[in-house]
């Protein structure tokens, strides 16, 4: 199987380099805006701008992907709310190029989605739950789930949450590192008890898209962490197992912050479908924790 990742050079992209590694049977082409950030392996990098409808058909047809996975978006959710035009290319458009390579060369899409699709008052939620975004960026994400559940390709859509993780070149500080980091130097920091997510480790969604992948199993799949947590309570336990003052921990509701979108209160995703049809098995927070450690003391990205 040859597969093809847009956002290569991502969290989530890095660890599907990582992890294809050790799959002999699947060959990897690694996609990104710009040059490649990832250490050599057995892969090939192309460049891809997403957003240009000649670069997605050019790239596609000349690796002719099997699978292809878009890890490619706008995921600042206030930026997507003061940049909406740039937001909707991204997250909507690059997708509607997307599938009209794939339905050309009869690839399996699929596209990553996200709980910030829901309005966070009955969560956790499945597969068949209303959506009601109440950001651009979840609307930019529900339109681009209704392009693919209309279109005529072969695909899959897998949800998530809160995604975490470390990685051997990135530019984006997830919530973990930030409150680790933070910490080590001493600082203050303020975090809130009044959203709950279930946080995923980047290596449990790389498996569950990898999953996906190798069945091509079609439809909706949630795919994040199994424990239902407060960035309070992440930001607690990152400091308990780090062995962290966590008395520079100030805990605080959103109303302390004004950001221009708004967050759903309880989201969280049900797991089940995923673990019965994908033998999907992520980490609890906990065993997280440990598998970072040593990541970090032995930088095996």
């Amino acid at each position: 199987m040859k597969l093809l990742v847009t956002g290569a050079n991502g969290l989530l992209g890095q660890k599907l380099i990582r992890l294809s590694e050790s799959l002999q049977k699947i060959s990897f082409v690694a996609t990104g805006k710009g040059l490649n950030r990832n250490p050599p392996g057995r892969y090939e990098y192309r460049q891809l701008d997403v957003t240009s409808k000649d670069e997605v058909s050019r790239v596609l047809k000349e690796t002719n992907p099997d699978v292809v996975i878009n890890c490619a978006a706008m995921t600042d959710v206030d930026q997507c709310e003061t940049h909406q035009e740039a937001c909707w290319v991204q997250n909507v458009i690059a997708v509607e190029y997307l599938i009209a390579s794939c339905n050309d060369i009869k690839a399996f899409l699929i596209q990553l989605s996200t709980d910030f699709i829901f309005d966070g008052l009955a969560g956790p939620y499945d597969e068949l739950a209303v959506a009601n975004p109440l950001s651009y960026y979840g609307q930019s994400k529900l339109a681009s789930e209704d392009l693919v559940k209309a279109s005529p390709i072969k695909s899959a859509i897998a949800r998530t949450v809160l995604v975490y993780g470390v990685a051997h070149d990135i530019s984006k500080v997830n919530i973990i590192l930030w409150v680790k980091n933070s910490l080590e130097k001493g600082e203050k920091i303020q975090v809130i008890n009044d959203q709950w997510r279930t946080p995923t480790l980047a290596e449990d969604l790389a498996a569950g898209c990898m999953a996906i992948a190798q069945k091509t199993a079609e439809g909706i799949f949630n795919l994040s962490g199994k424990d239902l947590l407060t960035p309070h309570e992440m930001a607690l336990k990152t400091a308990q197992f780090f062995n962290l003052d966590a008395s520079l921990i100030e805990e605080v509701d959103g109303s302390v912050f004004t950001q221009p979108a708004q967050r759903p209160a309880r989201t969280g995703l049900i797991l089940d479908k995923a673990i019965t049809e994908l033998d999907y098995n992520p980490h609890s927070f906990d065993e997280s924790m440990v598998f970072l450690q040593k990541q970090l003391l032995f930088r095996y990205f």
